[in-house]
């Protein structure tokens, strides 16, 4: 039987894939905004071959969503192997988080057991991880190439006998994080350096020559494709400048400028701090502080890559024309997380070994506990109380079980992690849904299917993607209006009219806050002269005259 030290990688790799799949499940919303259900269109019309690259006929250039390939492109795949429904919509992302610890503990389970199990805790049970798997948004794609990107730069210019190929696989995965989004420029300022620095050391030339030529071959047949179908060959980039003009009143610079300062001091920290991040940007300075302890490692590269995305996204721009930050929103952070969790993860590991530094620790987590003040404080101070303890127990003379270099001191840290990075998680599993997503696919597919012909009054969200519960297919004889629209649409012969009323819908605060501006019983009174045909938990349907 193998030693627990050596099973902890294994054990952890179960439970976090068991948790990812079983939120995955358990949480699921269907569609949540814009960005989903055109990534979902877009992979309809390529899994049809319907899709057209063209450029934006107005001149507008405000949709990037549809030239990031390799997020709608493998779901196309997906929808002509088992057709188009959530699952299959959603489940390209779910399995690039899993496959993000997936490789994290093959790279990690034997030289690095510790680091693999904290790494893969802080990133695949950190709540916005877990939270991204559940829709058709590019980041958990991204951080999966991304991921990728770092190991085969750490390991490629390890190599003695396979730079080359090495080198090559390095330029062909960022490409496909630029296919996925152009936020895998945060490694760029990274990149440069180790390039820098291997060539003042005249070092794994062979490498670097490799993903130069790779690289600039597939930039040139990129730049082609675009100015073949666009006649620009700087088209994407044209579009994302075009896209913050269009969005310029909101930017820093411009409609709030005011913020600019706040936004490039503290407010990162405080994000980092809010969204969960502290507990792994703690150890990872503990392990940038351990430098005795990290020769012979990784942990200085996985550090440099983690502080330099973290500097890029502090101070980073979105555009190359005005100083416009990236917004401070958890699914922007994602090219951050891998290195900054393996970061972390040596953190852990260092702490395992020495059981230096527990004291500071715990009161850094404690002032990150106490700033919160709330239920996401427990994170903070519960891996606070416990550093407190063993470190106590470590001095004691009771205490020779939890000596530094322990197996049960590790694994004590590591449970510890789990049982924090699991509480919010588990929270959502068991709280009711905000969708019925389900129940309204239950009564459109059972009631609401060709040949019926009419017409049927839905809500302000689903008037915007109604046709995701047909396959982009809506029978012709069916036309959806909004509720306002009551009073002015006359059915024809042999028309029907239905009300669709999803309460979940109507008491989302999600879209109430904007959107929804009527409650159930504000909808029921517009249509006095109803008859209930079906209800599934909170969707009901009617007919109406």
């Amino acid at each position: 039987m193998k030693p627990l030290s050596s099973r902890l990688p294994d054990l952890t790799l179960l439970f976090v894939g068991l948790v990812t799949v079983a939120y995955f499940f358990l949480t699921h919303e269907g569609l949540y905004d814009l960005d989903d259900y055109f990534y979902a269109r877009y992979a309809h019309q390529l899994a049809s071959g319907t899709f057209r690259v063209v450029p934006d006929p107005q001149g507008l250039l405000h949709d990037p969503l549809k030239e990031r390939w390799l997020i709608f492109g493998p779901v196309a795949a997906l929808y002509r192997a088992f057709g188009i429904n959530i699952i299959t919509t959603t489940v390209w992302p779910l399995l690039c988080t899993l496959g993000c610890s997936v490789i994290i503990w093959s790279a990690y389970r034997r030289r690095e057991p510790v680091v693999a199990a904290a790494a893969m805790l802080l990133l695949g049970l950190h709540y916005f991880t877990l939270n991204l798997t559940n829709y058709l948004y590019p980041d958990n794609i991204l951080m999966f190439w991304c991921l990728c990107c770092g190991f085969t730069l750490l390991l490629g210019r390890r190599s003695t006998s396979w730079q080359l190929l090495w080198g090559a696989g390095f330029a062909a995965l960022n490409f496909a994080a630029l296919l996925s989004k152009e936020t895998i420029v945060y490694y760029l300022p990274f990149y440069v350096g180790v390039l820098a620095l291997d060539s003042f050391r005249r070092r794994n030339l062979r490498f670097w020559v490799a993903a130069g030529a790779v690289g600039a071959g597939l930039l040139v047949l990129y730049l082609a494709f675009y100015q073949v179908y666009t006649h620009d060959a700087l088209y994407r980039i044209h579009l994302i400048e075009h896209t913050n003009e269009f969005l310029k009143e909101g930017n820093f610079l411009v409609g709030n400028r005011a913020a600019l300062l706040a936004r490039v001091t503290y407010q990162p920290l405080l994000f980092l701090v809010g969204t969960g991040l502290g507990v792994a940007l703690v150890l990872a300075v503990a392990a940038a502080l351990g430098r005795r302890q990290n020769r012979d490692s990784d942990a200085s590269f996985w550090l440099a890559l983690a502080f330099s995305t973290l500097a890029f996204y502090w101070l980073g721009s979105t555009s190359l024309s005005q100083y416009n930050p990236i917004t401070l929103l958890p699914r922007m952070s994602t090219p951050l997380l891998p290195p900054l969790c393996l970061a972390a993860g040596f953190g852990v590991r260092n702490f395992g070994r020495n059981g230096r530094g527990g004291y500071w620790l715990a009161l850094v987590l404690l002032a990150c506990a106490a700033w919160l003040h709330n239920s996401l404080a427990v994170l903070y101070a519960l891996p606070a109380l416990y550093f407190v303890g063993v470190t106590w127990l470590g001095a004691s003379p009771a205490g020779t079980r939890w000596q530094p270099g322990t197996v049960r001191l590790a694994a004590s840290a590591l449970l510890v992690l789990a049982a924090a990075l699991s509480i919010r998680p588990i929270y959502f599993m068991l709280k009711p849904g905000v969708s019925s997503h389900f129940e309204q696919q239950q009564v459109i597919r059972q009631q609401l299917q060709a040949p019926a012909r009419g017409v049927v009054f839905v809500d302000d969200f689903l008037i915007g993607n109604y046709d995701f519960y047909y396959g982009f297919r809506v029978p012709p004889g069916l036309r959806f209006r909004r509720y306002s629209a009551a009073d002015s649409v006359r059915l024809g012969p042999g028309e029907q009219g239905w009300l669709l009323l999803n309460g979940s819908t109507l008491t989302n605060p999600e879209l109430t806050r904007k959107l929804i501006r009527y409650s159930e019983a504000e909808v029921l009174a517009r249509f006095p002269q109803r008859q209930l045909l079906q209800r599934a938990g909170k969707v009901q349907l009617y007919r109406v005259p």
